[in-house]
């Protein structure tokens, strides 16, 4: 036998409402946790010069286009 509630004026199964309930935790849990991830900063150059500084940073630059193409 099914227990039934009243809810706003309508008769709902027990099976129902559990269901209710644990879709919205879980629901809520998985919304809550996703989202976009922060991509992590990069460390300070610690370059003598600016020469040094440019060459540093254009070699990060290649070197992150080449890892995105290596994952495609």
């Amino acid at each position: 036998m099914t227990q039934y509630y009243t809810i706003f004026g309508r008769q709902i199964a027990s099976q129902y409402l559990a269901i209710a309930t644990l879709s919205t935790l879980f629901g809520g849990a998985y919304l809550s946790t996703g989202g976009s991830k922060a991509t992590p900063a990069a460390p300070p150059i610690n370059a003598s010069s600016s020469d040094e500084a440019d060459f540093i940073k254009k070699f990060m630059e290649s070197a992150e286009a080449d890892e995105k193409k290596a994952k495609h």
